[in-house]
């Protein structure tokens, strides 16, 4: 399979992947990689780190260069490497950027400002143009990220419009991860036709790959990427609905929970390695009780690591 479409623009499922820790919470540098280099084997067309089920926010500009330094030294090729750089502090985003681009990385996952909330769509545009400009590389691609239940800020067909005319190869992509259908079908009826819209939202992945998306940065994808990729990539098989109806019902038993816990959880589950239950701070690890009833869910849905 071609990884990577004729733009430019990534194809296939690049999983956002969860960030092990460590006993003292750190990042687990051989775990990140063994897992990552795992999805890649399964068929993924790379991986991406540090989005928001990998916890981005919540690890240092230090910490976030390190594993990605790290991932390569263990064997990840940084052309399979999605890279969600956004920060609070722009030149802290600016400098991850140049250090993901300077590494060799596919792409760049950039949000709007998230820390202000009511800016407008001309503030949001300076900082996008900010560290495109500074960067100043044509090596850079970058993926405009829009979760606004999550940032509070969300991007305008303006913004996308505006960012698409003034850096036509750099622009490659939209991650939709407001999960609302009409929202991504609206992107892609605006904007497909000059890049790759991308959901986040499982459910929708059908409908949108009738519409010309060719892949997907998916949570649920850190352990069943097969399914993920064919709900979006084969949207009229004959397996799809079937499939996609799993996919929401496994999506609505996690609601009780804690997202990335619960993926976690559900790591756990699979692997049997109790590593993967750590979370950092804001986040709470499941108790106990919380990861059996994840147990159950797993075993409900029948999920195996080696099938799906």
């Amino acid at each position: 399979m071609n990884f990577l479409s004729p733009t430019g623009a990534f194809r296939g499922i690049w999983p956002a992947m969860l960030t092990p820790l460590t006993e003292s919470l750190d990042i687990d540098h051989a775990r990140m990689a063994a897992h990552a280099k795992g999805l890649i084997a399964s068929g993924c067309g790379g991986v991406t780190i540090f989005g928001t089920t990998g916890e981005g926010p919540s690890f240092s500009m230090a910490e976030r260069r390190e594993a990605l330094d790290q991932m390569i030294a263990h064997g990840v090729p940084a052309e399979r490497i999605m890279v969600s750089t956004s920060c609070a502090a722009l030149p802290e985003t600016l400098a991850l950027t140049r250090h993901a681009v300077s590494v060799g990385v596919h792409g760049c996952l950039m949000l709007p400002p998230f820390f202000l909330k009511g800016v407008s769509d001309e503030g949001i545009l300076h900082c996008y143009r900010q560290v495109i400009d500074a960067v100043a590389d044509p090596r850079l691609k970058l993926y405009l990220y829009h979760i606004p239940q999550v940032t509070g800020v969300g991007l305008s067909h303006h913004v996308i419009a505006t960012l698409k005319r003034e850096y036509p190869k750099i622009i490659l992509g939209i991650k939709d991860s407001a999960c609302t259908t009409a929202h991504s079908v609206g992107l892609a009826e605006a904007f497909m036709k000059d890049l790759t819209v991308y959901v986040g939202y499982e459910p929708d992945l059908p409908e949108m790959g009738r519409r010309g998306s060719t892949g997907a940065i998916s949570g649920l994808a850190n352990f069943m990427p097969r399914v993920v990729g064919r709900l979006v990539m084969q949207p009229d098989a004959a397996s799809v609905p079937g499939e996609r109806d799993r996919v929401i019902g496994l999506i609505r038993s996690l609601d009780a929970y804690s997202l990335m816990p619960a993926l976690k959880g559900i790591m756990v589950s699979l692997t049997g390695d109790a590593a993967w239950l750590r979370v950092r701070a804001p986040l709470v690890a499941l108790t106990p009780a919380q990861l059996a009833a994840i147990g159950q869910v797993v075993r409900e849905f029948s999920l195996d690591l080696a099938k799906d």
